[in-house]
C-alpha cells in the first residue's frame, strides 16, 4: 500500500485510537496507584493491556523466542536494542515479569502516559545530570519487591535498525545492583514506525530473549567493568541483528 494510505491510517486512525487507550488506561493505573499498599501489578496490568492493544490495532504480529531462559520469580535487568517507539509495547506485552522502564524524564511530562509513569514507578532519569545514587536506590528497591527493570542501553532510537553504542552507565547499575542481565534483541519494529516518521506499518517483529548473565559478585565495581560488560551484550544483541539482516524498510 502507498505511503500515503499509511500516513492517513496513522494520523485518523491510530494516533486517535492509541490516545484513547492512553487516556483510559492511564486514569486507571494513575487511581490504583492511590491505594495505600497496592503492589504495582495492577499498573503493570494496564502497561500490558496498552502494549497488547496498540500491537493489534496496529496489526503487528510478534514471534517470541528464548523465554524458557527465564526463571520465575526471578528479578532481572533486561537490556534491549531501539530501534522504534514500538520496542516498548512488544517488550512489556511479550515478558512475563512485572516491568519498569529506565526512561527521560522528559516523558513523564505527557499527560497520562507521563502520568502513570510517576505513579507506578517508573525510573525517569535526567539524561543532563542523572542522580545516580537516586537511581540505584530506587532500582534497589525494585528489586526487593520483585520487579525487573528494562534498559535501553543506546539511549535513543536508531534510524537504520543498527546498533549504536551502548552507554556504560545502565551496566554499572546492573553491576551494583548485583542483579542478573539479560540482553534482548528486538528485531523488526523499525519497519513498523522509523525514527522521524509520522506514518505506522503493520510488520512482524522478533523478540529475541538471550542467556541471562550474572555480574561477578564484587565490591567496587568500576566504570571500565561496566564499559566491558555494555561490549559484551552489545556483541551478542549485534549478532542476532545481523543474524536476521535488518535494516528499516527491510522485510523479515
Amino acid at each position: 500500500m502507498s505511503d500515503t494510505f499509511h500516513w492517513c491510517r496513522t494520523v485518523f486512525f491510530l494516533i486517535p485510537t492509541i490516545s484513547a487507550y492512553t487516556i483510559v488506561l492511564g486514569s486507571l493505573s494513575v487511581l490504583s496507584s492511590l491505594r495505600p499498599a497496592g503492589s504495582g501489578s495492577f499498573a503493570h496490568g494496564c502497561a500490558r493491556l496498552w502494549s497488547w492493544l496498540i500491537l493489534a490495532t496496529t496489526g503487528v504480529e510478534v514471534e517470541v523466542h528464548g523465554l524458557e531462559r527465564l526463571k520465575s520469580k526471578t528479578t532481572y535487568i533486561f537490556v534491549s536494542n531501539h530501534q522504534s517507539i514500538y520496542d516498548i509495547p512488544v517488550i512489556f506485552w511479550s515478558l512475563p515479569c512485572q516491568l519498569r522502564i529506565i526512561a527521560k524524564e522528559s516523558l513523564g511530562r505527557i499527560p497520562f502516559l507521563g502520568w502513570h509513569l510517576r505513579r507506578a514507578g517508573h525510573l525517569l532519569v535526567d539524561r543532563q545530570s542523572p542522580d545516580r545514587g537516586r537511581i540505584l536506590g530506587q532500582a534497589s528497591q525494585l528489586a526487593r519487591d520483585g520487579i525487573s527493570l528494562i534498559v535501553f542501553p543506546e539511549g535513543t532510537r536508531s534510524r537504520d535498525g543498527q546498533l549504536g553504542r551502548f552507554k556504560a552507565g545502565s551496566f554499572l547499575l546492573a553491576l551494583e545492583a548485583d542483579l542478573p542481565l539479560v540482553p534482548v534483541t528486538v528485531i523488526g519494529t523499525c519497519s513498523v514506525m522509523r525514527k522521524g516518521q509520522l506514518s505506522v506499518r503493520p510488520g512482524h517483529v522478533r523478540l529475541v530473549v538471550h542467556d541471562p548473565l550474572q555480574p561477578r559478585d564484587e565490591a567496587g565495581h568500576t566504570v571500565t567493568d561496566a564499559r566491558q560488560l555494555a561490549e559484551q551484550v552489545r556483541e551478542i544483541i549485534g549478532e542476532t541483528v545481523a543474524k536476521y539482516g535488518e535494516s528499516c524498510g527491510a522485510e523479515l
